[in-house]
């Protein structure tokens, strides 16, 4: 390059499953057919009243113009009654919902809309990489707030209120927790409310599972004065089979929402509206849909915990979300030791713990969103490897 990258990007890698994605590309050129059992990507399919309004929306002349950059008014009035039926959660679909072209983005559009340089960010550890990434993208200062094992990856608030809270700008909470499963009580959102209250700073929960084996759905804006303090991520991509066609929305008080605005309408000219119409159809129509996903999704789940029983790994049985995260026996010394020997001599790729951050790396993560066959060849191979040792 005649240039240099800019010096923000020396604080940001590639990311990490994009480069394992070309190691797994590599080695299936070689002939050695991978099975990835890592990415949380859904591989059912979205319902067909959503593919036939994505279709018939798509072949009207009046459907492929630019956007508004808050999105269509019966989009926004979905995620709102969506938010009313799943959550108890009263939201002004006119000013406190914010269509996205996916969650992920959201997360970029609110760091960047609301941190400075100086300003510090609590950060989940372990948790989605992404907070990490974007919050240094941004300039601002991170802190990492500790979850474990034996608060059952709860936060730990006499740590947390021990610390200095004075320039905290946001908090980036994730419950049902990706990548540990776990779900919160009421008393710790109650809590956290409280927090944010006395120090004044933005609690962002990114909660794209909570329909996902999750036997009650929570919104912390469900919560008696979250609005004042707290906004919501949510998205289709888990959820709906949806993950490609990246629709997420952000919902909060209307300061939030338009100050949020202020950054998204420079960076997209709106959503294909076609897509917006899929959305709402989706969001006025899903129950079915998301009830048959969880009943394949708990088969999966006993397959899963197949898979760790050979690999002698520990797991709760009651996790929520997308993916099954379990502790390693202790005669592996590391989560990249197991993932790498796996992936070598058995051909199956699951996701080591560490790359969530220090607090997870004794754990491995298996996502649910591969077919029972599928499972059931990675669980030949791993009993193959394992008997040749």
């Amino acid at each position: 390059m005649i240039i240099q990258q800019a010096e923000k990007l020396n604080f940001v890698s590639e990311y990490y499953f994009s480069l394992k994605l070309q190691e797994i590309a590599k080695l299936n050129t070689e002939g050695k057919n991978i099975i990835n059992l890592g990415i949380g990507s859904p591989d059912l399919m979205p319902s067909s009243n959503i593919i036939n309004e994505l279709n018939v929306s798509s072949l009207q002349e009046n459907t492929h113009a630019y956007q508004s950059y808050k999105g269509a008014d019966f989009l926004r009035k979905e995620i709102a009654n969506f938010y009313k039926k799943t959550y108890d959660v009263e939201l002004d679909f006119t000013s406190e919902v914010l269509p996205l072209m996916g969650s992920k983005e959201g997360i970029m559009h609110i760091s960047m809309s609301f941190l400075n340089p100086a300003d510090i960010v609590l950060v989940p550890n372990p948790g989605y990489p992404t907070y990490t990434s974007v919050s240094n993208l941004a300039g601002a200062q991170i802190r990492y707030y500790n979850l474990r094992e034996d608060k059952n990856w709860d936060i730990d608030f006499d740590e947390l209120e021990n610390s200095d809270l004075e320039k905290v700008k946001i908090m980036w909470i994730n419950y049902p927790h990706m990548p540990t499963g776990a779900t919160i009580d009421n008393e710790s959102y109650i809590k956290l409310i409280e927090l944010a209250k006395k120090h004044h700073f933005l609690i962002v929960n990114d909660n794209p599972y909570s329909l996902i084996l999750n036997g009650k759905p929570k919104s912390i804006l469900a919560f008696e004065g979250a609005k004042e303090v707290a906004l919501e991520l949510n998205s289709l991509s888990k959820s709906h089979n949806m993950a490609g066609w990246r629709i997420g929305w952000v919902s909060g008080a209307s300061e939030y929402i338009s100050t949020i605005l202020k950054f998204k309408s420079n960076m997209d000219s709106g959503m294909f509206l076609p897509l917006q119409k899929a959305a709402a159809e989706a969001l006025a129509n899903s129950d079915f849909l998301v009830e048959q996903n969880n009943k394949i999704y708990a088969q999966r789940r006993a397959l899963v915990f197949e898979i760790f029983d050979l690999l002698n790994c520990k797991y709760s049985q009651n996790q929520a979300g997308l993916f099954i995260w379990a502790k390693l026996p202790e005669n592996i010394s590391s989560s990249e030791v197991l993932v790498n020997q796996l992936l070598q001599n058995a051909g199956v790729f699951i996701t080591p713990g560490f790359i969530f951050g220090s607090n997870g790396e004794r754990f491995v993560r298996i996502s649910l969103t591969s077919k029972p066959e599928v499972f059931e060849q990675a669980k030949v191979r791993i009993k193959n490897f394992l008997n040749k040792n």
